[in-house]
């Protein structure tokens, strides 16, 4: 009888080479990584992804683990052209790109604002973007996680899921890394050709929270809670008129 397949099996290091990815067996925070190589000069285009990440960090300062080989946890360094006023959209322009990449693969992807990519209403991936200043200039790198046979045991939180808890199965890991590094690309060079203006709506297009009611929960504590009516040039969220630019986002009913 054949050995029963690798449910688990690694990434594909050699066919993700040419796409300028590095594959480590395991590491703290690739973000951190990425960030230590920009310093040094590292040039645009390097991804540094690991089968096992064990100090991943997320919004807030928020911490978390990734299981050996059942998540895509990397990083990318890019330095951006435009005007620094407009890196703001850098994470959002990456939401859309992780969420129309598993849709290529049939996987239903949703996004929430600002860059949560949603299955069944909960989270399987989340983006973490981050400026610092360079020898060789300003840069950015742009941390992404994303859940894909990770199992309810092995996630942080119930609002969490995998693409396989959602879907029942997943597609090849190496595969969807390079559909995603390549949906990255082109959403990076439209948006480092066009500006904001043409990724604004491509995003208001892709993001399932225009048109819901929510209830967002501010920094400060307060909750403010209405119908989004758009994103505006900031990459703002327009609840009920007013301009949020950070906090936790609930969607209370579905768009219409």
């Amino acid at each position: 009888m054949p050995p029963a397949a690798d449910p688990r099996p690694p990434l594909d290091a050699a066919r993700l080479a040419p796409l300028g990815v590095e594959v480590l067996p395991r590491a703290g925070s690739t973000n951190a990584l990425v960030a230590d190589r920009a310093r040094a000069g590292e040039p645009e285009g390097l991804v540094l992804v690991t089968e096992h990440q064990t100090a991943g960090r997320g919004r807030l300062d928020r911490t978390w683990e990734t299981p050996d080989r059942a998540a895509l946890t990397f990083s990318l360094l890019l330095r951006p052209t435009r005007p620094a006023e407009e890196w703001p959209w850098l994470p959002l322009l990456a939401g859309v790109a992780v969420a129309a990449a598993l849709r290529d693969h049939g996987v239903p992807a949703e996004l929430k604002w600002p860059n949560d990519v949603l299955l069944d209403g909960d989270k399987t991936a989340g983006i973490l973007a981050e400026r610092l200043e360079t020898g060789a200039g300003p840069a950015a790198v742009l941390g992404i996680g994303l859940n894909v046979t990770t199992t309810r045991e092995e996630l942080p939180t119930a609002a969490a899921t995998s693409v396989l808890l959602a879907t029942g199965g997943a597609p090849d890991r190496t595969e969807l890394l390079a559909t995603i590094l390549t949906r990255l690309r082109g959403a990076y060079d439209a948006w480092s050709a066009g500006g904001s203006a043409t990724l604004r709506a491509a995003y208001r297009e892709a993001c399932t929270t225009v048109g819901r009611e929510v209830r967002v929960q501010m920094p400060g504590g307060d909750d403010l809670t209405g119908r989004v009516t758009d994103v505006d040039g900031a990459g703002r969220l327009v609840v009920a008129g007013t301009p949020v630019a950070a906090g936790d986002v609930v969607h209370v009913r579905p768009a219409g």
